[in-house]
């Protein structure tokens, strides 16, 4: 098990919100935990000195294209990027730096999975450069994949089948709890213990975490399958976490 460092950012700046309070409209309702002095660049560089691979950088909407690259060409080959990619731009953002594009939106049209723009993406990039969001929300007993910035539910259960099928075109999976997501009350168990049992490939979970108590929670509930994000309560953010020991224990769990 890994810990994924991130770097999300809003009108140019790293910060850390409360995903459940997202819209497609306007910010007059969404809560932001955190905002930083630091540049993108900053993050990226302190994640690459401490030898981190596998965080993602997300644009949480328009005016963060120059802090993107910014972040992504202080780590070159060590980040992920997500945030509007589609067919036409994601070479872009791998020649910039990323490692992998993180897709969503994308190839959820109407919400329902569009597989040929899927295919089309993987005959560009190839399967070891794409990463898909699955981020998703709780709804009658179940986790269903949410798109447009996480307010729009699709048609896609997060389930053994959905998992198994989608995990033949990318790389990875990253999948914010969002109904936790910046909350800091606690990590979504039942979707974390699923996603240990059902994902063959890596799979990196982020919401609600607040604690190193979860880095273990984590650790046994996926089987040591599911890498965690840990956001707003890392001192790194303001937060009470120590980025210093959640280092420590990432080297510790990944020594030799």
């Amino acid at each position: 098990m890994r810990f994924r460092p991130c770097i999300d950012l809003k009108n140019g700046k790293v910060v850390q919100i409360v995903g459940g309070t997202l819209s497609d409209t306007d910010d007059s309702g969404l809560s932001t935990n955190f905002e930083s002095d630091l540049r993108p660049a900053d993050y990226a560089k302190r994640y690459q000195r401490d030898g981190l691979l596998g965080g993602h950088v997300i644009a949480l909407g328009p005016g963060n294209q120059e802090a993107a690259l910014e972040a992504l060409g202080a780590y070159p080959g060590g980040l992920q990027y997500g945030g509007g990619v589609t067919l036409d731009n994601a070479a872009f953002y791998l020649d910039a730096g990323a490692s992998q594009v993180i897709v969503t939106s994308y190839v959820f049209r109407q919400g329902r999975i569009d597989f040929e723009r899927l295919q089309g993406l993987l005959a560009a990039i190839g399967r070891d450069r794409l990463v898909l969001d699955l981020s998703c929300r709780l709804r009658d007993g179940a986790y269903w994949v949410v798109t447009d910035r996480w307010q729009s539910f699709t048609d896609t259960k997060l389930d053994r089948q959905t998992l198994g099928e989608l995990s033949t075109y990318c790389c990875e999976f990253l999948v914010h709890g969002v109904d936790v997501e910046g909350r800091m009350a606690g990590i979504e168990e039942p979707l974390v213990a699923m996603l240990g049992e059902e994902c063959s490939v890596p799979v990196t979970y982020a919401g609600g975490a607040r604690s190193m108590e979860d880095l273990e929670r984590v650790r046994i509930l996926g089987k040591g399958n599911v890498d965690l994000t840990i956001g707003s309560a890392l001192d790194l953010f303001g937060g009470s976490v120590p980025y210093a020991e959640v280092v420590a224990w990432h080297k510790h769990q990944n020594q030799g």
